[in-house]
């Protein structure tokens, strides 16, 4: 049986942030506490979130780090806590609406937070009792403002799933103009985030046609508009076409991703430092090469329906298409250029075999697969 669930209600406008105060009325939000970062601190957008509430009692934590840790969420929590908040409002990229997914666990619910992971068979365990979340998303990649997970790295250094229905946001503002001018390099290190995003749930073996169906308009949206939105960050269209694709992956990935994921989040658990977005650029034309054997994949035409998506005559072109877009837009070459090493495959191996998005990909992939996989984009 194919559950299908789209619950998130989203605005979508260039100057959406003006709406803030009005969705937090409307979820009940009295007392919020912003989480964001430094870095959307110091860039102005935080304050004008600020500026949308004017006169409320808002309480701010601004030190999400860029993969978003345990301990990391025990700060918010105090913050939370002396701040006597009610409710969540994120700002940020896909680690502070991580964070602040983590912290509305945390602050509803008892015990450690690895208790709620997904593998660990926590899900069931996330209540309805989680603290309402507004999601204003300042990046176009993880589309984690649509969707009903975080990834957080816990004590032990594993970097976990938390997925419940209960973690969606109560409402996603999407406003495009808050990203003009972001960076080239994150520009195009989380454009290729939801374009992996698109790529993998569109093969993803589970049954959700309209899933499939946004996922390739998605996918259609960042592949047009990526190298533009890159080199000119004031390009409107390519923002907006971005912040769309960025969620529709995520509106799809409830269908599951797949290893590209499963070795991105290993990966980004041994080394922290590593962009997950960077990281799914980079194994990308490994992994479309393997699912390319994939009865699913290869009985309904997956690659070719993605390569007419993307202009490309065939799917068999991807590969090499994905790699050239890489280049083109800067991202490092291979795992070797982020400073992987060789012997770090065992942990990553370990950990990608233990990942959520593991079972979800159209081809089950062994201990073995996943070191080819490794190798074949050092």
């Amino acid at each position: 049986m194919a559950t299908i669930l789209y619950l998130t209600q989203i605005q979508f406008e260039f100057g959406a942030i003006r709406l803030l105060a009005s969705e937090c009325e409307r979820v009940g939000i009295r007392r919020p506490l912003i989480v964001t970062d430094a870095g959307v601190r110091a860039a102005g957008v935080l304050q004008k979130a600020l500026d949308a509430l004017p006169g409320w009692p808002v309480t701010v934590f601004d030190q999400t780090p860029p993969n978003p840790t345990e301990a990391a969420v025990r700060a918010a929590h105090a913050v939370w806590e002396a701040g006597q908040c009610d409710g969540l409002i994120a700002v940020g990229g896909g680690s502070s609406i991580d964070l602040a997914k983590g912290l509305a666990i945390m602050a509803t619910h008892p015990g450690p937070l690895t208790t709620y992971a997904t593998i660990e068979g926590g899900s069931p365990k996330i209540t309805e009792r989680a603290a309402p979340l507004i999601a204003v998303p300042t990046t176009a990649g993880t589309g984690s403002e649509v969707a009903r997970g975080a990834i957080v790295i816990v004590d032990d250094g594993r970097k976990l799933g938390f997925h419940s229905w209960n973690l969606m946001p109560k409402a996603a503002i999407l406003d495009p103009e808050l990203t003009l001018g972001l960076p080239p390099m994150l520009t195009a290190a989380t454009g290729m985030d939801a374009i992996a995003h698109c790529m993998e749930t569109f093969m993803a073996p589970a049954f959700n046609p309209p899933a499939d169906g946004i996922a390739l308009d998605g996918l259609a949206r960042a592949w047009s508009h990526i190298e533009r939105a890159t080199r000119d960050g004031s390009d409107r269209e390519a923002r907006l076409n971005m912040m769309s694709a960025s969620m529709q992956g995520a509106m799809a990935f409830q269908k599951g991703l797949g290893v590209v994921h499963s070795l991105s989040h290993s990966l980004g658990g041994v080394n922290p430092r590593l962009h997950h977005g960077t990281l799914n650029a980079l194994f990308l034309p490994a992994v479309l090469r393997f699912n390319g054997e994939a009865e699913s994949v290869q009985k309904e035409r997956r690659l070719d329906r993605m390569a007419h998506a993307m202009g490309l005559s065939s799917g068999s072109d991807i590969p090499a298409a994905i790699r050239d877009l890489n280049a083109r837009l800067g991202l490092p070459t291979g795992l070797a250029a982020v400073g992987v090493e060789r012997d770090w495959f065992d942990r990553i191996i370990a950990g990608a075999l233990a990942d959520h998005c593991h079972k979800t990909n159209p081809r089950i992939a062994t201990a073995d697969d996943y070191r080819a996989l490794l190798e074949d984009s050092m």
